[in-house]
């Protein structure tokens, strides 16, 4: 378990080597949402997504070896991992499943990673990645179950609450590092919401049965939020400070991705839509006054894949 002194920790540490990231207060009405509501567009961190911040910190945190970084992901987290690498002089090898989206993959090669693709889903690419570290030598960065990098991860929670006052954030839920970084910055203070997909519900069938499940996963948001089962410490976490924990559907995500597009010309990948998704369809409804936020957590898609949903 971390707490708020740790978050605060690995924001100083990390905030050399990342953006601010933008607050757009979108009113009433708009995205059709019926509460006036702050939106952080934490898409145009470096390397597309949050997941930079948590890379950043696990890297400046630790003892890098000469054989560099090893990191499974389903896409995000390798980018953010290789960028990290990179700029920090370390070399990167980065194991993602069959279904990461292209541009994911082309962005890990951009930032001269050697990249692997295996397996169906990411436990089959984390499972390749460890094997691969065990030859090696090389730093392992786990995507979601690590305490550094959710304390990374944390501090933007910490930088939207400078920004925009609110009561409720939702966050978007993979294998559950963001929304425990979240939780440990800010959820003795706020409602912390979980979101997930129908096809992607590891926390949600988590909190159901009490403990860490195996989960099939299936779904627009699989590769961003295909955990197959959710990190026990950011278990640990959203059992103790999440609030709620709500799902949308793939249609859902979509409309909330075009909605993004077509009025404030944004960009999101379904992951980073989520949470828009839970307001505009209802999943949660805010109470009246109740000030909500969510995050536009990533934006590595193409715009074709929104426009022609």
């Amino acid at each position: 378990m971390i707490g708020r002194h740790e978050v605060e920790a690995a924001w100083q540490r990390i905030r050399p080597h990342i953006r601010r990231t933008p607050v757009i207060e979108v009113p009433a009405g708009v995205l059709g949402v019926r509460r006036p509501l702050a939106l952080k567009l934490e898409s145009l961190q470096v390397s597309g997504s949050f997941k930079g911040r948590g890379a950043f910190h696990k890297l400046l945190a630790s003892d890098v070896p000469k054989a560099g970084i090893i990191a499974a992901s389903g896409g995000n987290h390798g980018v953010a991992a290789a960028y990290a690498a990179r700029a920090l002089g370390h070399k990167a090898e980065i194991f993602v499943p069959t279904i990461a989206s292209p541009t994911k993959v082309t962005g890990l090669k951009r930032h001269h990673a050697v990249v692997h693709q295996i397996g169906a889903v990411y436990a089959d690419a984390r499972a390749a990645a460890e094997r691969r570290a065990s030859e090696t030598g090389a730093l392992v960065v786990q995507a979601y179950e690590d305490p550094e990098v959710f304390a990374g991860a944390g501090s933007v929670a910490l930088e939207f609450a400078e920004q925009a006052p609110f009561d409720t954030l939702l966050v978007a839920v993979g294998g559950g590092g963001l929304i425990a970084g979240c939780a440990a910055a800010i959820g003795g203070k706020v409602r912390i919401v979980a979101v997930e997909t129908e096809g992607t519900p590891t926390l949600h069938e988590a909190l159901r049965a009490g403990h860490p499940v195996d989960v099939k996963i299936s779904g627009i948001a699989a590769d961003a939020l295909g955990a197959s089962r959710i990190g026990v410490p950011n278990f640990e976490m959203a059992r103790e400070l999440v609030r709620e924990s709500v799902l949308v559907g793939d249609d859902d995500v979509r409309k909330a991705q075009r909605a993004l597009w077509e009025e404030l010309r944004v960009i999101a990948e379904p992951a980073g839509a989520t949470g828009l998704a839970a307001l505009m369809t209802g999943a949660y409804r805010a109470a009246a006054g109740e000030r909500v936020a969510t995050l536009v957590c990533g934006a590595n898609t193409e715009l074709s894949s929104i426009l022609s949903a």
